[in-house]
């Protein structure tokens, strides 16, 4: 019998990869059991990651959550993993140390077993406390090597990481491959150089299925010497996922593997009740396009992880873009235009901000100046008039050294605008809050609940855990619920409404009278005439032949030369208007002094700022002058070109 290859069911990750939300804790107390009983798993990832914020976005509280989904693996004997962000903990920021030691010792009285715990830069010490905490609190410290694929990230780099990581405490490694671009035979290569060297370490594989390199990739770890791998399954598996459960099954028995048998019956059970939970409501925060597996992927690298809030993104932002063109007077673009010069812009942007590992957070960055360059460029303005703050703290080294040297643009632009370079210790830049949180939750009367676990949720995500008590967010949830079953089923009836014509079936020619010669149909976003042949019969033209005269879409052009006039006036007065739609504020944190009435305004001074796609971006004034009116409000969503100050 061959070596024993173990399997991994990531739960989470398979929605997380695929849409916005999650299932609610009764529908995945319904699944645990079937899982269970599938008795093939020897772990299932159950947390981490966006997972609590995205119980609370819901209006549910995420640590009796988090019990009650890990309580019947813990009980069958199944280890139980989540996924945390070393520096960042659970959330997209960086995290004071205090509030990630208790998130382990938590985690684990909640029934978390293993810390898969990653940095979005590989720094080792930004990692160092995640295995220090781990271990206190009584979890298994995993170390995650954020694979990608650069001049600069080679198998020599990776193994050695594998060192440090496991210098700095780490009792297994996982190879990441958060956008399944990873090269199957590299990554034999490294699992074999990290065996040769720390042979009792266990290593698990964990590969996104996006551009189809991750079956092939699955073989090569189990050869190498990987001892678990992460798998999918339907109707959640492929696509921005993770390869099938039963594919990889049947390969490595193919392969002469040990690996247990599936209980069919149990998959197929937690197959139907996935797709009753996607029926439900998980389904409409899901766009259909994470469903298909992409090559065009390759090229970008952009993790699975990140694409099902990316297709959100880019909905809004080219509903924006295309209200924008249109009171411009020029051609509105598809998704599918959008979504290629993104893919183009990521390519270009990424050598330019010094290589960071395409995955969370810093694949939203390079995405975000990537899409906003886009978005500039076909404005007719520059690239890199929009970086957001976020990404100019990994430029400016606040999360760590960057690997590959920054462009000379980024490097000019740091200069003008008079930013300063971090040399030291990320965790430095972040006291300790979490006395600063229990003073604010003794306040409100608010209790710190079970092993404190209420007061690390409030700490690690403050504005979500606000709404969340307050029932703002479940308010919010079920409006925009409501919102989207009634476009679905607007939809579906028109899809209805419309009959199809009747084509009587003759072959006279008498029956060509009632059959239209010619259609013009559009295809994604392009207009192109058809002429149809019935039973042999010749049509004037070439049949399916695309007339370019009525292509309605403007393709490789990256800049529109329609500039916006750079002083725009209202009621005599010079205005700065939102560069971007999202919410509006005018502080970024506390310890920050708002602009007011009377203010004396510079040309590049910051005067609010926008949170977007997760993200805080600056808005500085183009102009100068003295503001006599703030029309935008802290704390509320602002549209593209909406008014925030009047200068006079």
């Amino acid at each position: 019998m061959g070596k024993e290859i173990k399997f991994a069911l990531v739960y989470r990750d398979m929605w997380q990869s695929s849409g916005k939300y999650l299932p609610k804790v009764d529908q995945l107390v319904k699944v645990a059991g079937p899982i269970i009983d599938m008795d093939c798993f020897a772990r299932v990832e159950t947390n981490g990651g966006g997972f609590e914020q995205i119980n609370l976005l819901f209006g549910e509280n995420p640590n009796i959550a988090v019990r009650k989904w890990t309580q019947p693996f813990n009980d069958a004997g199944i280890q139980t993993q989540m996924l945390e962000r070393g520096l960042n903990g659970i959330r997209m920021s960086p995290v004071p140390a205090d509030i990630r030691k208790l998130m382990f010792k938590v985690k684990k009285k909640q029934g978390t077993d293993i810390s898969r715990s990653f940095d979005g830069l590989n720094n080792p010490q930004n990692l160092e406390n995640s295995f220090k905490f781990a271990k206190e609190g009584g979890m298994i410290p995993q170390a995650a090597l954020s694979l990608t694929f650069s001049p600069l990230h080679t198998v020599k780099y990776y193994i050695e990481l594998a060192d440090k990581y496991i210098e700095k405490g780490a009792e297994e490694i996982c190879i990441k491959d958060m956008a399944g671009i990873g090269r199957p035979v590299s990554i034999g290569k490294i699992i074999k150089g990290i065996k040769d060297r720390h042979p009792k370490i266990l290593i698990q594989y964990h590969g996104h299925s996006t551009p189809g390199l991750s079956v092939a990739s699955s073989l090569e770890a189990a050869r190498n010497g990987a001892d678990i791998i992460d798998v999918g399954m339907e109707p959640l598996s492929w696509g921005t996922g993770h390869a099938d459960l039963l594919t990889i099954h049947a390969m490595l028995k193919d392969a002469g593997f040990s690996i247990p048998d599936v209980n069919m019956k149990a998959y197929m059970e937690v197959r139907a009740l996935t797709q009753e939970f996607m029926d439900d409501f998980v389904g409409l925060y899901i766009n259909q396009r994470n469903r298909y597996m992409n090559s065009l992927l390759i090229g970008p690298g952009l993790p699975g992880g990140m694409m099902g809030s990316l297709m959100a993104d880019l909905e809004k932002n080219l509903s924006s873009l295309n209200k924008w063109l249109a009171k411009n007077n020029q051609e509105a673009l598809s998704q599918d235009q959008l979504l290629i010069k993104l893919f183009d812009e990521v390519q270009y942007v990424w050598p330019k901000l010094g290589y960071p590992p395409l995955v969370t957070p810093f694949s939203q960055y390079v995405k975000n100046v990537s899409l906003m360059n886009v978005m500039q460029m076909v404005k007719g303005r520059e690239r890199w008039s929009m970086i957001d703050e976020n990404t100019w703290g990994m430029i400016l080294g606040k999360s760590g050294k960057l690997l590959g040297p920054l462009g000379d643009k980024i490097l000019a632009l740091a200069k003008e605008q008079k930013r300063t370079f971090f040399e030291g210790k990320p965790q430095d830049l972040y006291p300790d809050e979490l006395e600063l949180f229990a003073a604010k939750m003794d306040e409100k009367g608010w209790n710190y609940g079970e092993d404190d676990e209420e007061l690390l949720e409030y700490a690690m995500h403050p504005p979500q855990y606000e709404d969340f008590k307050s029932g703002k967010a479940k308010e919010r949830f079920l409006a925009d619920l409501e919102k989207r079953r009634a476009a679905k089923n607007q939809t579906t009836q028109t899809a209805k409404s419309v009959a199809p014509v009747p084509v009587p079936i003759s072959n006279t020619n008498q029956a060509s009278t009632f059959q239209p010669k010619e259609l013009e149909i559009e295809v994604n976003g392009e207009k192109y005439k058809v002429n149809i042949n019935y039973n042999g019969e010749s049509n004037t033209g070439a049949n399916n032949v695309k007339d370019s005269s009525t292509k309605t879409t403007s393709e490789n052009k990256e800049t529109l030369n329609t500039p916006m006039a750079s002083y725009p006036q209202e009621d005599g007065l010079l205005v700065v208007t939102a560069p971007l739609e999202g919410k509006l504020y005018l502080t970024k944190d506390a310890s920050e002094t708002p602009v007011k009435v009377g203010d004396k305004i510079e040309v590049g001074q910051t005067v609010a700022y926008i949170e977007s796609m997760k993200v805080i971006n600056s808005v500085s004034s183009d102009k100068a002058g003295v503001i006599v009116e703030i029309t935008g409000r802290h704390g509320e969503e602002i549209e593209e070109d909406d008014v925030i100050i009047k200068l006079q």
